[in-house]
């Protein structure tokens, strides 16, 4: 309930059960309960929504807040039955995979909940990816946890490997050289229109674990690497809902699935490849491969003239540095596409900060032995930097957005419990949901 309703609910309450609540000093503020008692024990429980606010962080709130193994109803007539389905929903989730998770309470999904059950099932499943620990899940597990959800949506997914992969994907296969695990490119391809629907491509880094390669990270810096590939996790997210949500487009995913190692034939400082565009890229740091992963992935999307490109990417400490881990950094070519996306966010609580393509710092990359480096001579706007070089693989005339997100919580709050996260993930489908759905 909102604080301003209290007086008249409490009003409705028995005496007993008022006086009780009364004398919690229950006031209503967000996410605060007060059990209410009943003859057989518990009757029931206020929840406090504050006032102004989204009631989705309180429902997540309750969900750990209650009693264990509880089963709770919205009370009839109560409104708000998506907010609440999903706030708890997202509040709940533990990884459970090699420890059981605690019991909490439940919600019986509320009649009007919408598409909230589906967008919940996502984001548990986004978490789960990247929670995973990297030996359970390496570059064939992920390509499959593709081709899987898309089996499971009667999309057509093709795993492109060895000799295939290093013709197709020049860049990801040397990112890929130093690991035992070979690398995987996913294409999933969907149709939910016409033969001429818009085209949507969303490509992920894929990247399973990141020692730096030989420009090693330091122990601590390696500690939470199994979310490197958060990009390619949320972007099968966000392909994931707009397949159910049976949006008019074509659909085309692509992840890079590899793993950044050490070994004698990883990458070395000052390689230089060529790319599927055909520039060549010198190999400045190899701790800076994830842009090495998407180059190629964007320029295979580029090339099938999109209506809307968008990568997903955990690329930069820089964009955390700057944002903090709560807001996605993005980056766009197109003011409309960036603005649907920003007012998705804002409305559906998962906000994204648009920074700028400052093309006063391209030239930053330029190289000696190649047509560019892949970092910067400096340690300024790395991650402008980084969307700058991925920027020139993409065509002008083509609405691209590169989002750079931290895909984790260093700690638990209401709904965002620690670990894995699905960042920017229910912010670009419902962008793209109000961009295409309506023709």
């Amino acid at each position: 309930m909102a604080a301003s309703d209290l007086n008249q609910v409490l009003a409705s309450l028995p005496d007993s059960a008022r006086h009780f609540v009364g004398a919690t000093g229950f006031v209503a503020k967000q996410g605060e309960i007060a059990l209410v008692p009943g003859e057989g024990g518990i009757a029931g429980a206020l929840l406090g929504l504050g006032d102004g606010t989204s009631p989705r962080a309180a429902f997540a709130a309750a969900a750990t807040a209650l009693p264990e193994g509880t089963t709770w109803r919205l009370a009839p007539g109560r409104d708000g039955a998506e907010a609440a389905a999903l706030g708890w929903a997202l509040g709940a989730y533990r990884y459970g995979r090699f420890k059981p998770a605690k019991n909490t309470a439940r919600l019986v999904v509320p009649a009007g909940a919408g598409f909230a059950v589906a967008e919940a099932e996502a984001v548990w499943a986004t978490r789960d990816l990247i929670n995973h620990p990297a030996n359970v899940l390496g570059p064939a597990e992920l390509a499959e946890a593709v081709a899987g959800a898309g089996r499971a949506e009667g999309a057509t997914v093709s795993l492109i490997t060895g000799d295939a992969l290093e013709a197709a994907y020049p860049t990801i296969a040397m990112v890929g050289r130093g690991s035992a695990r070979p690398p995987v490119v996913a294409d999933l391809a969907w149709n939910g229109g016409e033969a001429d629907a818009p085209l949507v491509v969303l490509c992920g880094k894929g990247v399973v674990f990141d020692t730096g390669g030989y420009d090693l990270k330091p122990p601590a810096g390696m500690l939470r690497m199994k979310k490197d590939m958060g990009g390619a996790a949320v972007a099968l997210g966000v392909a994931r809902l707009v397949m159910q949500a049976k949006l008019p487009v074509r659909l085309r995913l692509l992840v890079g699935a590899v793993e950044n190692a050490i070994g004698a034939h990883a990458m070395r400082p000052l390689d230089v490849v060529r790319t599927r565009k055909g520039l060549t890229v010198e190999v400045g740091n190899t701790d800076a491969e994830g842009r090495l992963v998407l180059c190629d992935l964007l320029a295979d999307a580029d090339a099938s003239n999109p209506a809307a490109l968008i990568d997903f990417a955990t690329l930069t400490g820089a964009a955390r540095v700057a944002l903090g881990p709560d807001l996605a950094a993005l980056f766009a070519n197109d003011d409309g596409l960036a603005d649907a996306l920003l007012a998705a966010g804002r409305a559906a609580e998962d906000p994204l900060w648009r920074l700028p393509l400052w093309q006063g710092y391209a030239p930053w990359l330029d190289s000696r032995a190649a047509d560019l480096n892949n970092v910067a001579g400096n340690a300024h706007a790395g991650a402008v930097v980084a969307a700058l070089f991925l920027q020139r693989f993409v065509s002008p005339a083509i609405p691209w957005a590169h989002i750079d997100l931290y895909a984790w919580n260093d700690q638990s709050r209401a709904g965002r419990p620690e670990g894995g996260e699905a960042t920017a993930l229910r912010a670009v489908f419902h962008g793209l949901a109000a961009r295409f759905a309506a023709r």
